[in-house]
């Protein structure tokens, strides 16, 4: 009977997530907060900490996000964006934008952004003689640069091994399996293998660590929809949007417009039962609903100033910012953190619509604008949450399916490998580039094959970099990230402790 009851459980856990990945639809079969698992820790932490992944769908242009102007890089940056029919090369630090020219094109968007990091030679003796800037409408990004609390992760990406340009093209050493596959891309920088992998570091990370909660269920919160990131082996996500949490349907209000109809529902399937199945799935549901209220109940006594509306610069109009109200979320969250038991959570944000195989001067320009945005107002929210300021307390970190081809196809970019990635938070060691900053040339040197950057730095050392910081031992690091060893353990843009 003993293996039969631990058969069930592990069943009941697999069902939920996998009915959990459809989205909250799904919310009556789902049962969101799979083990929900209220016990109190033995050892709970005193402090607190949070790992924020803002992740962009479809595979971010980064070398259009940060790049390198010094003159022999920019001239061949210049010469393989500067395409027909439409130029989407950026233009050079300090030139003036022109107001007439076409909306969010280059000429109307004026020169780059420049920034100049504290230690040119953090990544080596490469970085050193170079300058950087950023796209021009990441104004918010470039203040917190200079301010110290952003960091740029240079050329990151998933790697086995690393990997030199000879390596790529005799194809004598691994690498990750569907390069070039959004769906594949996405779990392998999420969690480490290919499309169909269950679980992710940011979820692994949180069963490491849950156990400093006094209420586990809310280690792994997710505000921009499922991922596979925030999955762990006994942490699951919980799903939550502006209004809170995502209640399970059809058990409270009215139910086919009939009030009874709900509470009849709710009585049968919370209801005593001898089969071991219904049994089990009562006290989940059981379970749920309680958590629900208590998360429900603390979020909305948190509040948080609400982001303000960005400009968008394809037309000049200022727009709402869906990305930053995730963040406001979070903000929430983070605001409830006592009332709910929590000590140390992972979260998830995204954004979508970074595929720009064409037209990507107007559509990327209003993508950055809203990441920039967004995390400035990361910045500000935490600095004062319920009088608080949790900068120091919470890391956020970018990520996307992958960077995109080196050469412009006429006005867009297909799609790549290595991505450049900023780290936010009053924690990182910022006003640096972390790692080689690659040549922007195409196919020559170390840093390119395939038309495409070949990554530097490997996801798990970011990822194990994070880890570190959260209080996860350098043994479970080494479990959650398997090819660590390959790979140095510590990019060093988080400040001890």
């Amino acid at each position: 009977m003993t293996k039969l009851n631990a058969t069930r459980r592990q069943f009941l856990r697999t069902a939920s997530v996998v009915s959990g990945s459809v989205g909250a639809a799904a919310a009556p079969f789902a049962l969101n907060m799979a083990t929900l698992n209220a016990a109190v820790a033995q050892s709970a932490a005193t402090d607190y900490k949070a790992i924020v992944c803002m992740f962009f769908y479809g595979g971010n242009d980064s070398s259009n996000m940060v790049l390198r102007t010094d003159a022999p890089s920019f001239t061949e940056y210049t010469r393989l964006r500067n395409q027909m029919p439409e130029s989407i090369a950026l233009l050079a630090p300090g030139t003036a934008p022109n107001n007439g020219a076409t909306r969010a094109s280059p000429a109307r968007l004026g020169g780059a952004l420049p920034i100049v990091p504290k230690n040119m030679a953090v990544g080596g003796t490469e970085n050193s003689a170079n300058t950087f800037a950023l796209h021009p409408v990441m104004t918010e990004v470039q203040s917190l640069f200079n301010a110290g609390r952003l960091g740029i992760l240079a050329n990151a990406g998933p790697l086995v091994v690393p990997l030199t340009r000879l390596d790529f093209t005799s194809n004598s050493k691994p690498k990750p399996q569907a390069l070039g596959s959004h769906n594949d891309q996405q779990s392998t920088w999420q969690a480490l293998g290919p499309e169909g992998v269950k679980m992710g570091w940011g979820g692994r990370l949180g069963d490491m660590i849950a156990s400093q909660n006094t209420n586990q269920t809310f280690t792994s919160i997710t505000a921009g929809g499922n991922a596979v990131f925030s999955a762990g082996q006994t942490t699951y996500q919980y799903n939550v949007g502006g209004g809170g949490s995502v209640q399970i349907g059809g058990l409270s209000g009215t139910l086919f417009n009939s009030p009874t109809a709900a509470t009849t529902l709710r009585s049968i399937v919370t209801g005593a039962n001898e089969h071991l199945f219904a049994k089990e799935y009562s006290s989940i549901i059981s379970r749920s609903m309680a958590a629900q209220q208590t998360f429900q109940s603390a979020f909305s006594a948190s509040t948080v100033a609400a982001p303000t509306q960005y400009n968008q610069p394809s037309t000049g109009q200022n727009q709402n910012n869906g990305l930053a109200q995730q963040i406001q979320t979070v903000a929430r969250v983070i605001g409830a953190r006592n009332a709910i038991g929590a000590h140390r959570q992972i979260f998830f944000v995204s954004m979508g619509g970074f595929d720009t195989h064409d037209n990507q001067n107007m559509n990327q320009a209003d993508l950055l604008a809203r990441i920039s945005h967004a995390i400035g107002y990361f910045d500000t929210v935490m600095s004062n949450i319920g009088g608080v300021d949790m900068r120091n307390n919470v890391t956020l970190f970018t990520a996307s399916d992958f960077g995109r081809t080196i050469t412009s196809n006429g006005d867009g970019t297909d799609h790549g490998w290595g991505s450049h990635h900023f780290a936010v938070g009053g924690a990182v060691n910022g006003g640096e580039i972390y790692g080689r900053f690659p040549q922007f040339q195409l196919n020559a040197g170390q840093d390119s094959a395939n038309n495409a950057y070949l990554p530097y730095t490997s996801v798990d050392t970011i990822g194990a970099t994070l880890g570190k910081w959260f209080g996860v031992s350098d043994t479970n690091l080494s479990t959650i990230f398997p090819n660590l060893s390959n790979f140095p353990r510590d990019l060093g843009f988080l400040k001890a402790g």
